[in-house]
């Protein structure tokens, strides 16, 4: 039971005792003491100044004399201010709580989650980096809080982008292989899908100059026209296609495999649009016939969803294709009958938000499918450059594997120029690993996943401000406070500690944060938002740090304090470890 819990019973308690009031206080309504206050947690009692006929201030006063005479093992002292009750709880509280470090189960549900969602046209970039980073801190914040939670990936494999690399390397690429041309698959196949658009844009020009409208330009243009019958053919299975098909996506996911495991990356399911669409397609025909759906003049099938407050949706198209929606119909589907989780959460950006309005509405309106509630879309903002936007298709993004080299050589050179570190060359590759990928992981995770964020590698990776090689290193520095502890035989592990222990103030407070983090969590994955944690860490470095200023521990005299001391530490490393683990983040043992 948390201490606001306590303190909630504890003053139900004292209010029928003192006046015959029964009622239900919200522990919620406790909250940790403001700074300028002496004291650890409030109460304020204006709710029941009413019904109890007393001032605030003398109601406030008669709790805090019960609770620091009959409560006494639990509160040290009150003080009382303008209807506020600050309340002041015993040192040995606090003490007893610094050896505590397992986190209690709060939720016991299935939950999958799809984060990444790559295209087989293109290599990751760093909006997929975000995109990741995102979900797979989420489940382990949600798997820490007791919940079962499903990893997917929805692989795009299929659809007008992939012909349109298929088309660019039939027509200009010359038998050339991955290997011929020295490149990572995922690479290759985007150098097509962004030579495609510059010889589309080529043949768009040369109409324009011809006389061709901007309409026509769209309907006529050859290399479009051979893309959309390449995507008829791959949906018709004919072999050529999908033997080429096949070929590149296997190059494309040797590629995408290298970047997951450099990321720390992995998935219990990955699915493909290329399966699932067909599933998708199915249920449309299925909602057609039951006159949930509707057919255009052109073959086209739409779904109205204007009594919903929204508009008519496109699910197939009039030549039969499929579309993103019919395939995500499928993937849900496939999803519930393979799982039954009580929860479907997407990661995917802020630019789908009625995309996914409307596949929840379609599944639980229209097809009335109670798994649509389920549907969570986890909308997170873009990661902006300082040259703008990134495109795709002209070739104008930050690479995920450019990126992450970039971060390791960041790191190395910062540390070299530090010169702090003295590693074998193995160890010292590690190290720089270590702290180049964290701070990519936590610059990113750090930022509500909501906003719009800007990125800087060099801003990332300084040791001195609110990022990972700054939290790494105090944690590194801990373990190494540690390691001298042992080193000069000093145990604290069995302290018993007197019941008149008297706490200094940067002892307290860093308790008091270690306290914290259960609620930082619980809070952090029932909004489904890393920066919480991200923010604790740092947070929880800089009071060990100016713990670590302020008062001696090693050099201690008095063995209990030195003792309890060593064991805040201990436990404020434990922390940051697991807190940054749950970021995809590892912390080193020394630096």
């Amino acid at each position: 039971m948390t201490l606001q819990k306590i303190i909630a019973s504890d003053i139900q308690n004292i209010l029928f005792e003192l006046y015959d009031y029964k009622t239900e206080i919200d522990f919620n309504t406790i909250q940790k003491t403001k700074k300028e206050f002496v004291g650890d947690y409030t109460f304020v009692v204006f709710p029941y100044v009413k019904d109890l006929h007393k001032s605030p201030d003398q109601l406030a006063t008669e709790i805090g004399k019960k609770l620091t005479t009959e409560y006494a093992e639990l509160v040290k002292d009150f003080n009382v201010i303008k209807g506020f009750l600050n309340i002041l709880l015993q040192d040995i509280i606090w003490l007893n709580f610094s050896r505590k470090q397992k986190v209690e189960s709060t939720q016991n549900s299935k939950i999958l989650i799809e984060y990444s969602s790559p295209n087989t046209n293109k290599p990751l970039h760093l909006g997929h980096v975000r995109n990741n980073l995102i979900g797979n801190a989420v489940a382990n914040i949600l798997e820490a809080c007791g919940n079962e939670v499903v990893r997917v990936n929805l692989v795009n494999d299929r659809g007008i982008h992939i012909c349109k690399s298929m088309l660019a390397w039939k027509k200009f690429g010359n038998n050339e292989t991955p290997h011929s041309a020295g490149m990572k698959g995922d690479h290759w196949v985007g150098k097509y899908y962004v030579l495609f658009d510059k010889e589309l844009k080529k043949e768009i020009s040369k109409m324009i100059s011809n006389g061709f409208s901007e309409e026509e330009v769209q309907k006529k243009s050859q290399l479009m026209i051979e893309a959309q019958e390449m995507l008829q053919k791959w949906e018709e299975n004919e072999p050529e296609i999908r033997k080429l098909w096949a070929k590149m996506n296997g190059w494309v996911y040797e590629g995408f495999d290298k970047t997951y495991n450099r990321l720390g990356i992995y998935f219990n399911k990955t699915y493909y649009e290329s399966e699932t669409y067909l599933q998708g397609k199915q249920i449309v025909e299925e909602g057609l016939q039951e006159g949930v759906f509707y057919k255009k003049p052109d073959g086209s099938v739409w779904a109205d969803l204007s009594d919903e407050g929204l508009d008519e949706k496109l699910l197939l198209r009039s030549d039969g294709t499929s579309v993103y929606m019919t395939q995500d119909l499928g993937t849900a589907q496939l999803r519930f009958n393979e799982y039954h989780p009580k929860r479907m959460i997407y990661v995917v950006g802020n630019e789908q938000n009625y995309h996914f309005d409307v596949l929840r509405l379609v599944l639980s309106k229209k097809l009335c499918k109670d798994f649509g509630n389920s549907i969570e879309h986890l909308s997170y903002g873009m990661v902006e450059l300082p040259f703008g936007k990134m495109k795709s298709r002209e070739g104008t993004v930050v690479d995920a594997d450019d990126l992450m080299e970039t971060m390791f050589q960041e790191a190395k050179k910062t540390s070299e120029e530090l010169g702090k570190f003295d590693f074998e060359e193995q160890e010292a590759h590690t190290l720089y690993e270590m702290l180049g990928m964290g701070a990519l992981k936590y610059f990113i995770l750090k930022v509500d996943p909501k906003k719009n964020m800007l990125f800087n590698p060099e801003e990332s990776i300084d040791f001195n401000g609110n990022t990972a090689p700054f939290i790494q290193y105090t944690h590194a520095r801990i373990r190494s406070l540690l390691r001298k502890a042992k080193t000069n035989k000093i145990e604290f592990q069995e302290t018993v500690y007197p019941s008149d222990y008297i706490l200094g103030d940067p002892e307290k407070e860093l308790i008091k944060l270690l306290y914290n983090y259960e609620t930082i969590l619980i809070n952090a994955a029932e909004t489904l938002n890393p920066a919480l944690i991200a923010n604790y860490c740092f947070e929880l470095a800089k009071e060990f740090n100016r713990f670590y200023q302020e008062i001696p521990i090693i050099k201690e005299e008095f063995v209990q304090h030195r003792s309890v001391r060593l064991q805040i530490a201990e436990s404020c490393a434990e922390t940051i470890k697991r807190a940054m683990q749950l970021l995809g983040i590892d912390v080193p043992e020394r630096m």
